[in-house]
Parts: structure tokens; C-alpha cells; sequence
């Protein structure tokens, strides 16, 4: 049965990638990217049916507008991926004043995906992209009132999707999965290129454990799970996103910063 799934930042690296090989399967793809221009090309390299969706994720108005334009072109979607992250940015601070890695990789598809819960079919999945690279959150850096390095900014805001996955999964009906991926470490990447300035190991490791959460068996009971992809295995996180206490204090701190973005 083909399944209509939302991939976030599509439009080149792995999340181009993943939606090649979906497409290549007959589900229909929704391919998110900033670019009208990038997303017209990745379209035609991904093939077979896909839609395009164009939104700057560290603006929350857009987000908002694009979660809207799928609701209103669909009444069920089976997967979203949430794949879009950023690393080195050359401003690193968006208008609203928080840093641009926690607005891309934690508070987007964060807010991306409550607006879509909704629609979400009723064994759909979210499947979020961690890193192995995650640290403690410091909250103030969260909320944008203190200055990180680009790695800094980078494992706090993984460890924090991390975090809102495992609280997410909590309140949704038990044939409904959420989970965190960590799809490979220094995969061949332009973030691996930019970060590291190394050629990174095959992509399609990555898109085959993201096509394996989003549609595969051994994901169905896996929510609120995180799965590493450099031991294949599912495995605990970072301690801090198992600690009860720091976890309800990131819930708290994301909540507060979307609902003052808006």
C-alpha cells in the first residue's frame, strides 16, 4: 500500500536521498526546502510523485503556512521526517533572537509536527533525525540569551529532539510511533563537509535506516525509542535526555520559546 510521507530539507544530502528511494517505491512524497528553485530540480532527481513545499524553518510564520497548505491538500499523512538541520550558519541568530540550530533542529519540527498530528494516520509515524552528537541543554542558550559555538548549538539542539520524541511518543495512541534516528555518523553530508572537511562514508546508509523507521517492521513498537545507526541497534541517548528533571525543564523552556515566536 503506498503512503504519503512529508520529508523536511529534501532537496539534497540524505533527505534527497530518502525521498529517491520512497519515491522509487510508489508512495508519494512531500519535499520540503527553502529554495522554489532547488526544490523544482530535486523534484525531477527524486522522480515519481512528489509535491513541493517551500519554507525558511527559522521563521515560524512559514512553518506555520506550510503545515496549513498540507492540511488543506491532505486529509491523512502516514510518515513525516523530520530531516532539515543546520550546523554553521553564517547568522546564527534569527529575528526573534534565538539561535538558528535550535529554530531549525528542535523548534520547527516541533511546532511542524503538532500542526500535523491531526491529519497523522492513525498508525502514522514521526521519525526525527538525532545526531550522535548530543549534549545537555543549557537553557539560557536555548531561549537564545547566551552565545554557543556552532558544535555547541548543534548536540544541544539534537539532544533536544531527542528529548521532545520521548515526550512526544508519551501522549500518542499506542499505534502511532515516534522515535529519534541517529542515520550514521560522518555520512557524506554538505554538513558533514562544512563541520568536519571530510568526504563522509555512503550516504544510502542513512536513507536505508530512515526508509526502515518510516515504513519497516522492526520500527511498529519502537516509539519513544532512539535508534543509533552507528551500532545498528536501538540505544539509550545521551544520559541527560534520560534524566526526568532536565527533560521536563527543556519541555518547558521549547513550549515557552514557541509560544513567544508564535
Amino acid at each position: 500500500m503506498t503512503k504519503t510521507i512529508l520529508i523536511t530539507g529534501a532537496t539534497d544530502g540524505i533527505g534527497q536521498l530518502t525521498a529517491k528511494t520512497l519515491a522509487a517505491e510508489g508512495h508519494t512524497i512531500l519535499i520540503h526546502g527553502r529554495s522554489a528553485e532547488k526544490l523544482e530540480k530535486a523534484a525531477k532527481e527524486i522522480d515519481g510523485t512528489t509535491e513541493i513545499y517551500s519554507a525558511d524553518l527559522t521563521r515560524m510564520d512559514q512553518v506555520h503556512a506550510m503545515a496549513a497548505d498540507i492540511r488543506k491538500a491532505h486529509d491523512s499523512l502516514e510518515v513525516i521526517i523530520n530531516n532539515a538541520g543546520v550546523l554553521k550558519l553564517r547568522d546564527t541568530m534569527t529575528d526573534d533572537g534565538y539561535d538558528a540550530r535550535f529554530m531549525v533542529n528542535t523548534f520547527a519540527p516541533y511546532v511542524l509536527t503538532q500542526a500535523l498530528l491531526p491529519i497523522l494516520a492513525s498508525d502514522g509515524r514521526v521519525v526525527n533525525l538525532s545526531s550522535a552528537a548530543q549534549a545537555p541543554v543549557d537553557i539560557d542558550a536555548l531561549h537564545g540569551r547566551k552565545p554557543l559555538d556552532d558544535m555547541g548549538a548543534y548536540a544541544q539542539s539534537k539532544l533536544a529532539i531527542t528529548i521532545w520524541t520521548r515526550e512526544m511518543a508519551k501522549t500518542l495512541p499506542k499505534t502511532q510511533v515516534a522515535v529519534a534516528v541517529n542515520p550514521g555518523s560522518l555520512l557524506a553530508s554538505k554538513m558533514v563537509k562544512e563541520g568536519f572537511g571530510v568526504a563522509g562514508n555512503d550516504l544510502q546508509i542513512g536513507a536505508n535506516v530512515l526508509r526502515e523507521a518510516a515504513l519497516g517492521a522492526s520500527f511498529a513498537d519502537a516509539s519513544g525509542k532512539y535508534f543509533d545507526n552507528d551500532s545498528g541497534a536501538f540505544a539509550n541517548p545521551h544520559a541527560a535526555a534520560l534524566d526526568a528533571g532536565h527533560s521536563a525543564e527543556v519541555m518547558q523552556a521549547i513550549n515557552e520559546a514557541v509560544a513567544k515566536i508564535g
